[in-house]
């Protein structure tokens, strides 16, 4: 981050001036230092042009976001079919977790893409706690499963798949 050349050090503070808090409680005003002006380091020849190319910051894709728009397209429309599919109903949490680990396992061993994960709806007429657990612990499992490497995204899946009672699971090539 570079500090502010005066000129632009007296602009911001004109600017600033002009800012009423949002809050109704009184702010501290503490009293205005003038910027102090950095040293510049001594230039080797040929740094010049280097100091001129921006340096772009690392690329790190987010967790689910790893796919391109051809299968983001895919998926939102329904075409893709799934190459395996898990239905999580009747499971408790721990049955559940084994289950994903289980077909995840297979899936990746068998060079699957797709798996169709159905949890479930979660049901408005039960208390938060007991309805939809499975679905809430999915993501997290997921993140944390020794398969995370191989899973490229997690997605919603289509109306015609389960809609929101469902996720893909997209798994990398090997």
């Amino acid at each position: 981050m570079r500090s502010l050349a005066p000129e632009e050090a007296e602009l911001w503070a004109r600017v600033t001036a002009t800012i009423r808090p949002l809050s109704r409680q009184p702010t501290k005003t503490e009293p205005e230092q003038p910027p102090q002006p950095e040293p510049k380091p001594a230039r080797q020849p040929g740094a010049a042009a280097a100091a001129r190319r921006p340096v772009p910051p690392p690329v790190r894709p987010r967790p689910g976001t790893t796919l391109d728009g051809s299968w983001d397209r895919k998926l939102q429309s329904g075409t893709v079919e799934p190459d395996r599919i898990l239905d999580l109903h009747g499971h408790n949490l721990a049955d559940a977790w084994s289950a994903i680990d289980t077909a995840l396992e297979r899936s990746i061993s068998a060079g699957d893409r797709v798996l169709l994960l159905i949890t479930g709806h979660a049901r408005p007429e039960g208390p938060p706690v007991q309805r939809g657990r499975i679905r809430a612990a999915v993501h997290d499992w997921l993140a944390v499963s020794r398969h995370a490497p191989r899973i490229a995204a997690v997605r919603a899946a289509h109306g015609r798949h389960g809609g929101g009672g469902s996720l893909y699971i997209i798994l990398r090539r090997r």
